[in-house]
């Protein structure tokens, strides 16, 4: 992957978007417009797949230069000098009129020296209020908490600070679970049309298996599965995959009505345990052996209460009504 790329603020297509109908995405949205008229520096937090290039285009376009190019920087694996000279082509590129944006992505990925190099051209606060001096806006983003970097030492409190005028936090997609159909449906869409294909109707059993699914690779991972669901014509094979691949959300345990005290008891346990495995392995970034250790149970015991939970979900959506 190229470290750095063009992108051209007529060209509307760009990968990625900005978009949902739940409170927590239209509060972020309100706040990006407000943001990104102004030219304070931006850091965007979010996993990985949560849009943090979608946000970082989005605040290039509404901002005062968003007739001029973004330049973006990958920063994984980006020697200190090919990084000075990437922000040394980008000042160069300023002028009076258009400073333009420059995006630093993944920006946790720099090290001591590189961080060190970046610090060294960044504006203080007696040139950033200069005016002969044009400076471009920096936008970056991260994967990790840089405040936890900061604490263990990993990443230089004083540049943290500078490139943290401005913070948006990305939730993800559990986190804003009432957005997965109308997400869905905008991805059926893009797709069958780019496709010159007919999208497949989801009906409700299959917009509910969507929305019980825990989504690690967030609405990056929706996509790819919508896009694989054109491709192949057929929702159910998709969702199949998909029940095979993970563990679904937490949900209250089910009990029939007039069920006695020890059965509402035994299934509020089952349930608590899938969402202390859930809760385990999401702490551990889905690696198995590590969520074992934290749970204090074996690996093989760990992998026979996933099996038990996927079995759980196909039972319970076997059990539910098509539309």
């Amino acid at each position: 992957m190229d470290e750095v790329q063009t992108v051209r603020a007529e060209d509307r297509s760009v990968t990625g978007f900005v978009y949902g109908l739940g409170p927590t995405i239209c509060a972020l949205n309100a706040a990006a417009e407000e943001i990104a008229r102004t030219d304070i520096f931006v850091l965007i937090l979010g996993e990985s797949g949560t849009g943090k290039d979608a946000y970082a285009r989005l605040l290039h376009r509404l901002s005062p230069h968003g007739n001029s190019q973004l330049r973006k920087i990958d920063c994984t694996a980006l020697p200190p000098g090919d990084l000075l000279a990437h922000i040394n082509e980008a000042k160069r590129a300023a002028n009076l009129e258009s400073p333009g944006n420059v995006y630093l992505d993944n920006i946790q990925e720099l090290d001591l020296a590189g961080q060190s190099v970046l610090l060294s051209q960044l504006p203080d606060a007696e040139t950033a209020d200069r005016k002969d001096e044009p400076m471009a806006r920096f936008i970056s983003s991260s994967t990790k908490d840089l405040k936890s970097e900061v604490a263990s030492g990993r990443f230089r409190r004083e540049l943290y600070f500078r490139l943290n005028g401005a913070c948006l936090c990305l939730p993800s997609l559990r986190e804003r679970v009432e957005d997965i159909p109308v997400l869905a449906e905008y991805f059926l869409n893009k797709h069958s049309t780019a496709m010159k294909k007919q999208a497949p109707l989801l009906n409700n059993r299959a917009v509910q298996a969507l929305m019980a699914y825990h989504w690690p690779g967030n609405i990056r991972e929706l996509e790819n599965l919508v896009r694989k669901i054109v491709v192949l014509g057929d929702v159910q094979i998709a969702l199949n995959e998909l029940r095979s691949s993970g563990i679904v959300t937490n949900r209250p345990a089910i009990v029939a009505p007039g069920a006695s005290l020890k059965v509402a008891a035994r299934a509020a346990s089952k349930s608590a345990e899938r969402e202390l495995i859930m809760q385990a392995l999401e702490r551990t970034r889905w690696n198995r052996k590590q969520a074992a250790r934290a749970l204090q149970i074996s690996y093989k015991s760990l992998l026979y209460k996933i099996k038990q939970i996927e079995a759980f979900q196909e039972e319970r959506e076997n059990g539910s009504g098509e539309d």
